[in-house]
């Protein structure tokens, strides 16, 4: 039960940024990035791609063959994103994301133990 739960927050911090694909303003709004800024059209990529953490955090949470890979697609989205943020100098813009993917490491560090160390 608390695995599936851990995959389901995981999602769940992921769904925002996954929301944005479909509702743009969304990206102004998490990113600080206005629409006609040329980085717009690759935060929203960005934005779809989310949708693969989400659709690989909500089937881990179903089937137990599949988090392995779960577990290290989520990984790179949120370490990689911390990383890239304390690199460059963490933007008070993006503070709220690197916030959300803080809090969503110690169930990242369970579900990747859960996955890789199983009983």
């Amino acid at each position: 039960m608390v695995e599936r739960g851990s995959w389901f927050i995981l999602g769940l911090i992921h769904l925002s940024p996954f929301v944005a694909f479909f509702i743009p303003s969304l990206i102004t709004r998490l990113y600080d990035v206005a629409g006609d800024d040329a980085n717009f059209a690759l935060l929203q990529h960005r934005a779809a791609l989310f949708g693969l953490v989400v659709i690989a955090c909500a089937w881990a949470a179903v089937d137990a063959g599949s988090r392995k890979l779960a577990f290290v697609l989520t990984a790179v989205s949120m370490v990689s994103f911390l990383a890239i943020y304390a690199i460059h100098g963490q933007p008070i813009s993006l503070r709220a994301i690197a916030i959300a993917d803080l809090v969503g490491l110690p169930f990242l560090a369970y579900v990747g133990w859960k996955a890789f160390l199983p009983n």
